[in-house]
Formats: structure tokens, sequence, C-alpha cells
């Protein structure tokens, strides 16, 4: 929503109380829960509008009120005193909320691991970021505030490295390139997400490393995290992410084959300074076996 003179000087919680038709209070847990953004900065409860702003409100899923510890198998690839690395299995969702209430990373991790961070709440406990259900691969999580806080400043000042695989429908042109392209919330579905001109800024940097016939193997490194970013930008390249049931639409006759539940699609790599000590760490995993098969059979130039 972009802020017109009528609106200015107004404070942002009042503002949202009227757009939105909530009430104040429900528009200050909106903020300070930082589910609004102004120019792409989350302001402060108090914040009086100016002209031009733009201001993003996004509500939150209703979630359970409490996550409970689930001896579920991770696996913790790293573990000190601040943070611990996970290597996310593919259909395993992050952290509870409708539909998933329990059998999720955050049920397994209140298991195995006795402090995480509180500043995400008892439903996402040291979650400093979060990975899509049919994504495998890697997941900081903090167990404490002050990791936790020095985490979310690297990942918000784009130096958090995040570096993903992906198989890709169709080939891209380009062998290397960046899609800069805002995303926000699809006026047709709101469970979906879409490049939006009024979205918050996107940039994904991408590699092909290896061309088949009719697909690709790329490399894909994030330059902001906003959610299903991937997804969303290589579909509106014209390549989606193979087996992407969301953004994917005509599924081809070797994805249908392919017997995989969800998009082929691996955080790869995360690097990071350690919140206590400074030292730049870097964790690379391996690509699961069901992302194998698909590269395997590609190369071989087969169907499954």
């Amino acid at each position: 929503m972009k802020i017109t003179p009528e609106h200015v000087g107004k404070r942002l919680d009042i503002f949202l109380a009227e757009v939105e038709g909530i009430t104040r209070s429900a528009a200050q847990k909106l903020i300070s829960g930082e589910f609004v953004t102004v120019n792409d900065q989350i302001p402060a409860k108090n914040y009086k509008l100016r002209n031009g702003d733009e201001v993003e409100c996004e509500f939150p899923e209703p979630v359970p009120a409490d996550a409970i510890p689930q001896d579920l198998p991770i696996d913790i690839v790293y573990e000190d005193t601040d943070l611990l690395i996970v290597n996310k299995p593919k259909g395993m969702v992050v952290h509870p909320a409708p539909g998933n209430p329990d059998g999720t990373l955050v049920n397994a991790l209140l298991w195995h691991v006795r402090d995480l961070s509180g500043i995400n709440g008892v439903i996402r406990p040291g979650i400093v970021h979060r990975i899509d259900k049919d994504t495998s691969g890697l997941l900081i999580v903090a167990k404490n505030d002050a990791a936790h806080l020095a985490l979310a400043e690297q990942i918000k000042e784009h130096s958090f490295e995040r570096e993903y695989r992906a198989i890709l429908v169709g080939n891209l042109r380009d062998d290397r390139g960046i899609v800069d392209a805002p995303i926000g919330r699809s006026p047709r579905d709101r469970k979906k997400m879409a490049i939006a001109a009024n979205g918050r800024p996107a940039r994904t940097h991408y590699e092909v490393l290896e061309r088949f016939n009719g697909y690709c193997y790329v490399r894909l490194v994030l330059e902001t995290g906003r959610t299903h970013q991937i997804r969303v930008h290589m579909s509106s390249l014209g390549h989606p992410v193979f087996g992407d049931e969301v953004y994917g639409a005509n599924h081809t006759p070797f994805e249908r084959q392919s017997a995989i539940s969800g998009q082929c699609l691996h955080a790869k790599v995360i690097g990071f300074r350690h919140p206590t000590t400074g030292e730049f760490m870097r964790f690379d995993s391996e690509l699961p076996d069901y992302f194998e098969k698909i590269l395997g059979k590609l190369r071989e130039n087969q169907e499954i």
C-alpha cells in the first residue's frame, strides 16, 4: 500500500486498524511480530507515516498454542553452545502450523536440544530462517537470543551465505544471471507468492551446472530470503523447479513418472560468522538420494 497525502503523519498502528478493519492492539501485535514493513524495513509501533511510504502487511495463519517435544530422528551436522546446523529431510515441516500441528522439526528440536532461543516464541523456538516442507537441506537454529539476533542481522545485511541446487524444467537461455524482481502475496491466491510491483525486494543469482534434454541442473544463491523466492523466480523465467506442485502447473511426463513429492530443491550450503567467536563457518551437504536419482536418469537420458 502506497501512502498518499491524506494519511501523512498518522501513526502506523492507527492506519492499519482503519484500512484492515482490525483493532489497534491487533495492529500493534502485527507490527511487533514483524508482519508489517514500511519501505522494506521493520518499523516501530509508533511510526508516523510519510508521503510515498510503502506499507506491506501479512496476516499470519493461526497456529497451535504450543509446540510439544517429540522423539523424532533429525540429522544434526554441527552443534555448540550457541547454535546447531540441521540437515532437514524433504517432507518435514519446520514449525507447527494449521494442518501440521506436530511431527515438525521444532517438535524434534525440543526433544533433542535442551535450550533454544525464545525470540520467535513457543511455536518457532530457535528458528532463524526456514525452508519449505518439500525442500531438503541445511538450516541454522539458535540456542540463545544473542546468537539469534546476531544471525538474523547477518541475514538482513545479506552476509549470510545460502546456496541451493535445483533441477529446472526446460533450459535457461543464459548460463548465469540474476533475477531481480520483488515478491509479494499473489492477488489471486493469498496462499501463493508472486512477482509484485509493490512486493519486497528479492534477488536470486543462478548458474547452470549441467544441461539435459529438456531440463537443467542449477546452482542458486540467495541475496534475499523471501517466501518461496527461488520457486517464484524460476517460474517467472518459464523454468519452474522440477516437481513444484504450486508454481510448476503443467508437469512433463518425466516429472509425472518421477514419483517424487514436491519440488527438487536442496539447500546445499550455508555460511556465516559465528555469533560469539566471529569465525566464518561454512557447511556443505550432500545431495539427497531422491535428487541424485533424478540427476542420474537425466544423465542417462532415461525416464524414471
